[in-house]
């Protein structure tokens, strides 16, 4: 994993993508969309993770988190075998969205790790938000994701979007609202 990539340890904040294989659409759909917001809440819950800012997108996640718990590299790779397993099983049923079931099987024979199905891409990308400046920057970028890829006109609008929250309309995740404290300096 490349330098620039990598989590040091608990206690920072990150920047995070999470995609599915071959940028595949699936959370465009209420369904897929809640597996993705019950195992980020659980992850509040039981792993102690921080949710500072978040847009969940068709085919991939941003946050902006922080744990104290656990190192975040375990969080993750927990949130990922978890949902991966319900994303698949959920597909098996759903004969409409099949081909993207086959994809997903596709990618694990590439792997050669005796699984069915290989949901998500590898790694997470974790930018350490090291100022105030970085943070604000990322959290616009999260914000300004859905009005970009014209899903919607305004953040605000998206309803996987932690701009909901800082608008101060209904949400469907808890957020932190201020800056984390632990600022990484790398």
């Amino acid at each position: 994993m490349s330098e620039k990539y990598k989590a040091i340890g608990k206690g920072y904040s990150y920047f995070i993508t999470i995609t599915l294989i071959e940028w595949q659409k699936l959370f465009h759909i209420p369904h897929y969309a809640n597996i993705i917001i019950d195992s980020i809440r659980y992850s509040q819950k039981c792993k102690g993770l921080e949710l500072f800012g978040y847009v969940i997108m068709p085919s991939h996640l941003h946050l902006i988190v922080r744990t104290d718990m656990l190192p975040l590299g375990e969080v993750i790779r927990d949130f990922k075998k978890f949902t991966a397993v319900r994303i698949a099983d959920e597909l098996c049923k759903d004969l409409e969205r099949r081909p993207i079931l086959d994809v997903f099987a596709i990618a694990a024979k590439r792997i050669k790790r005796n699984k069915n199905y290989k949901v998500w891409q590898d790694g997470y990308h974790p930018e350490a938000i090291t100022s105030n400046q970085l943070f604000y920057q990322k959290l616009k970028y999260i914000h300004h994701n859905p009005v970009k890829a014209g899903l919607v006109e305004l953040p605000e609008q998206h309803p996987y979007s932690s701009a909901r929250n800082y608008a101060g309309l209904d949400y469907v995740l808890e957020i932190v609202f201020e800056i984390p404290q632990r600022i990484t300096y790398c």
